[in-house]
């Protein structure tokens, strides 16, 4: 835990929602501030072009990206053979090799452009979901940038806007207390956002978090799918009455139909899915007619079988993306760790932007605590911990955890400790056991779930569904 961390977590409730609009009050300026308009205008208007149109402004985009990238990002001017480096010069971005997560967890910054200073970056990590979390940089217009995006193609397609109040489900610790009696959110009077905690939610809090709702007069939802279902499972299994919702747009987890049939009935409006990545690598919103746009002035988006060629209409493959909106630090051909399949009909919102049939995302394993509250995102716990190669954890009953890690040289009985204190401000008094290890399964396709459960089915949905 980090000294602000510390520092927040012994403050009493009321001063932790004036820390929360505080950093509202940054993120608001970060987010909207200079720049900001011209962006969404820039979104709206591109919105409308054809797919000849939208082919011609990707190609400017993509050799303006490539050609910078060989000569001025250190990762790809040596590695690049000359051959390659003049394919990029012409926008062919199918003759560049692909880009694992491997070199990038190695040396981010490697991947900063030469000669560029920006007055203010900020560092982002990666949630781990198939490892140790990737630091991303990002530079106040890329953030701009990348928010402009969400409100046009994600937030202004579900009916809503940022400038609405909103309720977020995301991976801050905003509850520090472990066993805190409530409330379980913190209100960021700046944005007239909640921050719900995703570490407490179970049968017996759910009401607390209905309350917030309407206390804050909440417009829309937005932020991890699961915690949004888990929510609405409780909603419904109780007979809990929401305040009028505009919309749930969810992020960070595949919305299955389950998930999206539950949430409906839950929250009483219709809910959208957005696919994104923290990299910013890719961006997939749900339209009003439902159906899943990639966004071509976000990035080049591929879909390729494991020989390296594209994918037809419906034949899932894996997802490589090409961002223009972070162009500091670039990832190019970035192997995303997904799969997915484009769509084999147009959408009937009649744009004409890259459609999606499905993505087969990562699910993850739900982890139960003890007292039923039911936590997504767990992986979380290996955010800034340098001394940790990857990690997983495995949950084997209601008061155990196994947190399995590939250790550095450097790892210490201070970096043990540290894990478990992560796992307990989370779970509360549950018995953590640290084991090294020389390396983490994979399955057959080279990866490994961050998350594991070992709880039976039966005690899993006990716990999710009763009082």
């Amino acid at each position: 835990m980090g000294r602000l961390e510390a520092a927040y977590a012994q403050l009493p409730t009321f001063l932790q929602h004036c820390a929360a609009t505080g950093f509202g009050l940054y993120r608001k300026w970060l987010r909207f501030g200079p720049g900001y308009p011209v962006y969404v205008r820039g979104y709206r208007e591109r919105e409308g072009m054809t797919a000849h149109q939208w082919g011609k402004w990707q190609h400017r985009a993509l050799t303006d990206l490539l050609r910078d990238a060989a000569y001025h990002v250190p990762y790809y001017r040596d590695t690049w053979t000359p051959e390659q480096k003049v394919s990029a010069a012409s926008g062919y971005l199918e003759e560049l090799p692909l880009l694992p997560k491997g070199p990038i967890r190695e040396n981010p910054t490697r991947f900063l452009r030469d000669g560029v200073k920006p007055r203010h970056v900020s560092v982002f990590h990666t949630s781990g979901s198939s490892g140790t979390p990737i630091a991303t940089y990002w530079t106040v217009q890329e953030i701009r940038d990348s928010r402009a995006l969400r409100e046009v193609r994600s937030a202004n397609w579900a009916g809503v806007s940022f400038k609405m109040p909103r309720a977020t489900f995301s991976g801050r610790i905003v509850v520090p207390d472990s066993e805190s009696q409530g409330p379980y959110h913190r209100f960021n009077f700046a944005e007239r956002q909640v921050y719900f905690s995703a570490f407490h939610l179970g049968p017996v809090t759910a009401r607390k978090y209905v309350e917030a709702l309407h206390r804050h007069r909440i417009q829309w939802l937005t932020g991890y799918a699961v915690s949004f279902y888990l929510l609405a499972r409780h909603i419904v299994d109780q007979g809990l009455e929401v305040p009028p919702l505009k919309a749930v747009v969810t992020t960070s987890e595949k919305l299955t139909p389950e998930m999206r049939q539950v949430m409906e009935e839950g929250y009483g409006c219709k809910i959208f899915e957005e696919y994104s990545t923290v990299e910013n690598a890719i961006f997939a919103s749900e339209c009003e007619c439902g159906g899943l746009h990639v966004s071509s002035d976000a990035g080049v988006v591929e879909i390729l079988r494991s020989d390296g060629t594209p994918c037809d209409p419906g034949e899932v493959g894996e997802v490589v993306a090409t961002s223009f909106v972070r162009r500091y630090q670039p990832f190019i051909r970035y192997r995303l760790g997904d799969m997915a399949a484009w769509a084999t009909a147009p959408c009937h919102c009649g744009r004409e932007l890259p459609l999606l049939q499905e993505v087969v995302g990562r699910i993850e394993d739900v982890v139960v605590g003890p007292d039923g509250r039911q936590m997504v995102r767990f992986h979380g716990i290996f955010v800034d911990q340098p001394h940790l190669v990857e990690g997983q954890i495995v949950q084997e009953s209601l008061d155990r955890i196994r947190v399995k890690v590939v250790p550095t040289a450097e790892f210490s009985d201070s970096d043990v400790h540290d894990v478990q204190q992560r796992i307990r401000q989370r779970l509360g008094d549950v018995q953590v056991v640290v084991e090294c290890v020389s390396e983490i399964p994979r399955t057959r396709a080279g990866k490994f779930k961050a998350v594991v459960s070992l709880l039976s089915t039966d005690l899993t949905s006990q716990s999710v569904s009763d009082p």
